[in-house]
C-alpha cells in the first residue's frame, strides 16, 4: 500500500477497513496490515500528542516510524463500526530491566505492541513491562 498514490492508499484503507468488519481476528489482520509496512526513523513525539499526525496525515504522509504505526493501527480499528464504541488506550513502557521501550495499544483485554507478530493478553504484555504514561484515545476522527 505504502507504493501507491494517496488517493489510492486512502481507498485501500478503506477497503481494508471495511474488511475488518467480518473478520474473524480483526486484530490480528492489522497488524499483519502494518507489518508490511516499511518503517521509518521516528517521526511523531510519543510523549507530545501535538506532533501525532491524525489517520488523514498519516495516509498523506506515507511515513511510518514504530509509533506512528501503533497509531494507524488504533485509528484503523477505531474508524470501524465493529470497534466504534470500544475504548482505546496507548501505553509507552518500559521493560523490567530498564532496556528496551513498548509502544503498546490497549483493546479490552488485548495488547497489540508487544510481540510484533501478534496480539497478546493484557496481563502477558504487562507481566514485564511497566507503563510509564497511558493515553485514552479517543474517537473523535
Amino acid at each position: 500500500m505504502h507504493t501507491l498514490t494517496y488517493e489510492k492508499r486512502l481507498a485501500a484503507w478503506v477497503e481494508f477497513r471495511q474488511s475488518l468488519e467480518s473478520s474473524a481476528d480483526p486484530l490480528q489482520d492489522v497488524i499483519d496490515f502494518y507489518n508490511k509496512i516499511p518503517v521509518s526513523t521516528l517521526n511523531c513525539d510519543p510523549w507530545d500528542r501535538e506532533t501525532w499526525l491524525n489517520p488523514w496525515e498519516l495516509l498523506l504522509e506515507n511515513e511510518y516510524c514504530d509509533y506512528c504505526i501503533l497509531l494507524g493501527m488504533c485509528y484503523t480499528l477505531q474508524l470501524t463500526d465493529r470497534f466504534s464504541t470500544k475504548d482505546f488506550e496507548i501505553h509507552i513502557g518500559i521493560d523490567d530491566k530498564n532496556t528496551q521501550h513498548y509502544y503498546l495499544l490497549v483493546v479490552g483485554d488485548r495488547v497489540l505492541g508487544y510481540d510484533s507478530n501478534k496480539h497478546v493478553h493484557v496481563d502477558e504484555a504487562f507481566k514485564n513491562v511497566q507503563s510509564q504514561t497511558k493515553y485514552l484515545m479517543t474517537n473523535n476522527h
